[in-house]
């Protein structure tokens, strides 16, 4: 029954009556799992942000106050950067299962999921900036560089987001504030996914003809939804043991302008993308493949399928695809020699071709049955 109050019925038609496949596995909590995740980085990462000063002479000591001065501040600043990484895992998790799925029949959840993901990708990046170590800022003169190949205005946002001829307080200053407001963006965006999925439903590996063929949201999926509770324990176990193994040692040097580091990494959610990038000598060439390793996927959408998929074909090419990125991303951090330089081209090649493998399959199994 209907209340009169219009916020209790959008909030009882999100989390409680709406029609939910019957069948929905542990796999399906990625999504919540992410949104409990942002809650948390945003709150952490707001904490943070009391005490940290965007200088590029006072931004690498703020840090090391931080941790050692303000009271509980190691433990926000520990779960704050390994909560990025706890994100990006669920992020992968998330859009692998939705490969597998052939959720972007889905169109409009397919496109937002996929902004979400290019600026999460950025909001990260920013983050990383913030510490002002040693292979921070080097990251950041090399990716803010890789602007310049847009043609004609290149050269001038780059300066732009520079605030002058290199990277400097000003830049540091420009990222911490682009750092602190895009969440609260991503939060509207990931309204806008839930919204766009909750008027499809889920896509499950039992069909449902309808909503009277399903079952209700809660409570029996709270109960689902209650198994989170075990991965945020074993995160917490992880950053308390191991708070600094998903580190790369320079980021507890100080930046320092005059001398970059011998081989520069970034951290190891981007490595399959620095990967690809590298693989191309040429540069424009290099960071329009860089794009398009998660542009492609936009392209998904332009095929309208909805009577008949290749599910053991496509679990193939998508598990191959799998393997495809983590190859990309262990050549991601591997020195600029052989054999490293010559599978770094072939693995992005496959990365490639399944993508427009697995677009081809999604098109043709249509046609067999026209």
């Amino acid at each position: 029954m209907k209340s009169k109050n219009n916020l209790y019925n959008f909030v009882n038609s999100m989390v409680v009556t709406l029609p939910t496949s019957k069948n929905l596995t542990i796999n399906w909590n990625y999504g919540s799992m992410l949104g409990m995740v942002l809650i948390f980085q945003i709150l952490t990462g707001t904490f943070l942000a009391f005490y940290y000063t965007p200088d590029g002479v006072m931004a690498f000591g703020t840090v090391q106050y931080i941790m050692y001065e303000v009271n509980y501040g190691w433990i926000f600043r520990i779960f704050h950067s390994n909560g990025a990484s706890l994100f990006f895992i669920f992020l992968y998790l998330h859009i692998f299962k939705a490969l597998f799925m052939m959720s972007y029949r889905l169109k409009k959840t397919w496109m937002s999921g996929l902004t979400i993901y290019l600026l999460v990708m950025m909001e990260a990046f920013m983050g990383y900036v913030l510490v002002w170590a040693q292979m921070s800022f080097w990251a950041a003169v090399v990716i803010t560089s890789l602007l310049s190949v847009i043609p004609i205005w290149g050269p001038s946002i780059v300066t732009w987001i520079w605030s002058g001829f290199g990277v400097t307080s000003a830049t540091l200053k420009f990222f911490f504030v682009l750092h602190f407001l895009l969440p609260w963006g991503l939060l509207v965006l990931v309204l806008a996914h839930l919204l766009f999925l909750h008027s499809t439903g889920s896509t499950s590996s039992l069909y449902c003809h309808g909503d009277y063929d399903k079952i209700c949201f809660g409570p029996e999926y709270w109960n689902k939804d209650s198994f989170n509770i075990i991965f945020w324990l074993f995160f917490v176990i992880f950053s308390l043991f191991y708070p600094y193994n998903l580190g790369d040692p320079e980021m507890y040097i100080e930046a320092d302008p005059m001398m970059s580091p011998v081989h520069i990494v970034p951290e190891w959610y981007f490595l399959f993308a620095y990967a690809i990038l590298r693989a191309i000598p040429n540069k424009v060439l290099g960071v329009v493949a860089l794009l398009m390793s998660i542009v492609l996927f936009y392209f998904f959408v332009f095929i309208n399928n909805y009577t008949s998929c290749l599910v053991k074909l496509n679990k193939f090419l998508v598990s191959t695809f799998i393997i495809s990125a983590v190859v990309l991303s262990w050549l991601g951090q591997c020195l600029v020699e052989e054999p490293f330089t010559m599978l770094s081209p072939l693995f992005s090649f496959i990365y490639f071709v399944l993508i427009v493998l697995l677009m081809l399959m999604y098109n043709f199994s249509k046609l067999l049955f026209i």
